[in-house]
């Protein structure tokens, strides 16, 4: 029994290994608080050098808390609707509903790629609906995204603060993505890569999607997660921030930290 119980306890901490990048031996980086506090806002940032393994953060409680996924939850959308089929492949075509938006991009007809880089949540709510709850579950509990709580309709559970992850889980899910360990199909995972791909020239390449919401005090939450490549190595990194100020633009304010804070690392210059 005692074997029994040895090994079941070395598989649980194995899966949430999995899962998530461990902070325990993590590099505390406290130089990168000023990047938030000169914009006003709270908020943590860690990074995963796959090369050799470290892991640099700032302000551990915060990226060790969940939060609601906002549009990041747009990547795991994404993969679920290819995986199965509700979007046959990039060039498959979601007609708009008519309904004018405060976004005038999110308008018209558009594909999976398109809608991803405006971040269209009616595009990924029709995705939502056309994939359906039950089938949604099964996939959010097989790859253990965060709490994996969908409370309330299939098309908004990621937006009412129910469904919540943390930066370290985030950071976890960009590595598996990037080296197909995630268990959707390759082309699938590949396909999802290429939409996040926002900067390739030959100095760096930039793979991101952002999140924006409204937690459950009505405070603004923000996030960046992905990668950065520069010279065949991989870095994955999570921004996430927070604000009582309900109306400020949390994407253009985490793209700044992020590309502060990969400044001061050396970024940018094809030197890493």
């Amino acid at each position: 029994m005692k074997n029994i119980f040895l090994f079941s306890c070395v598989v649980f901490f194995v899966l949430i290994g999995i899962q998530s990048c461990s902070v325990n031996k993590a590099k505390v980086d406290n130089s990168l608080e000023k990047y938030f506090s000169s914009r006003n806002v709270e908020g943590c940032f860690t990074m995963l050098n796959n090369n050799d393994g470290q892991i640099t953060v700032y302000n551990i409680k915060l990226d060790t808390s969940r939060y609601s996924p906002a549009s990041t939850f747009k990547i795991v959308n994404s993969l679920i609707a290819l995986q199965t089929g509700a979007v046959t492949d990039e060039k498959m075509v979601i007609k708009w509903d008519g309904v004018n938006r405060q976004y005038p991009e999110w308008n018209k007809d558009m594909n999976i790629g398109e809608a991803f880089k405006v971040s269209c949540v009616p595009f990924f709510q029709e995705a939502a609906r056309r994939i359906g709850k039950d089938t949604m579950q099964r996939w959010i509990d097989s790859i253990s995204y965060g709490n994996k709580l969908l409370t309330g309709s299939v098309d908004s559970f990621w937006l009412n603060n129910k469904l919540k992850i943390s930066p370290d889980e985030q950071l976890g899910l960009m590595k598996r993505l990037y080296f197909d360990q995630l268990p959707f199909r390759k082309s699938v995972q590949q396909q999802v890569r290429n939409m996040m791909l926002q900067e390739d020239n030959t100095a760096y390449r930039l793979s991101y999607k952002t999140g924006w919401g409204l937690d459950e005090s009505n405070h603004s939450t923000g996030w960046v997660a992905g990668w950065i490549e520069e010279n065949r190595h991989v870095y994955f990194f999570v921004t996430f921030l927070k604000s009582s100020d309900s109306k400020i633009d949390m994407n253009k304010k985490g793209m700044e930290i992020t590309r502060d804070i990969l400044k001061q690392y050396g970024f940018f210059e094809g030197k890493k």
